[in-house]
């Protein structure tokens, strides 16, 4: 059964970047662990995904001639690192937090089970869970839809650079349109690009709601989950 108060938010690694090209930007992964810290003094339980292109994204790799299944776990290193990075940042806010990585990696971070994890959350612990699904040809986006599932998360919320989903880029097309909502056939039927196809046809199968908001806007993760800011639904 879900849990209404337990929620899930997936941040991509380029979100950590802000204004930087590679790596992190201090001052937005503050404001990130700040809105995080907002949302738990609301009373929520959070898992944190987080992707890794801001510091090597698997699909990209490969492009130079690295073997895929080699190249993703070379992405799958770098969710750690943004992982443990954000985990530092959330400590020095004093909220607890557990680090689990589906690959192993017992010197720095914990490895995930599953009735492990929800205990975290049950004592009040932020649970980030960090290497995707722990298999190559995965994205985190897939591996978060996963995860929200198996915490018995009521939602998705998906932080990226715009506040919403739209019929283009709206960077580049300023008449782009927005969508208030759309369903899961939707996005796999029109092929639109919010999240790959198989963590829609996951989230699908499994009823789990997911909304897509501006991370970068200060307090919106708080706002987005109080029906209010500016946001997408799919469902």
């Amino acid at each position: 059964m879900k849990k209404q108060n337990r929620v899930l938010l997936k941040i991509s690694g380029e979100a950590l970047m802000g204004s930087e090209k590679f790596g992190h930007d201090n001052t937005i992964i503050d404001q990130i662990c700040e809105d995080i810290k907002e949302v738990y003094d609301l009373g929520y339980e959070i898992c944190l995904v987080v992707g890794g292109g801001n510091i090597c994204r698997g699909a990209t790799v490969a492009e130079v001639g690295i073997e895929r299944a080699t190249a993703d776990y070379m992405g799958m290193l770098a969710t750690v690192i943004n992982a443990i990075a954000l985990q530092s940042k959330l400590e020095s806010k004093s909220l607890f937090t557990r680090v689990v990585s589906a690959i192993p990696i017992i010197t720095i971070v914990e490895q995930y089970i599953r009735r492990k994890a929800i205990r975290h959350l049950e004592k009040g612990r932020i649970v980030i869970f960090a290497s995707g699904t722990g298999n190559p040809f995965f994205t985190t986006d897939t591996g978060a839809v996963l995860r929200a599932i198996e915490m018995n998360c009521s939602v998705i919320l998906k932080g990226t650079q715009v506040d919403g989903v739209y019929s283009e880029d709206p960077k580049k097309n300023s008449a782009a349109v927005k969508y208030k909502e759309l369903s899961h056939d939707e996005v796999i039927k029109n092929n639109i690009s919010v999240m790959d196809t198989t963590a829609i046809t996951l989230a699908h199968d499994n009823t789990m709601p997911i909304r897509i908001f501006n991370i970068g806007k200060k307090g919106e993760f708080a706002r987005v989950l109080q029906n209010k800011g500016n946001f997408t639904t799919i469902k």
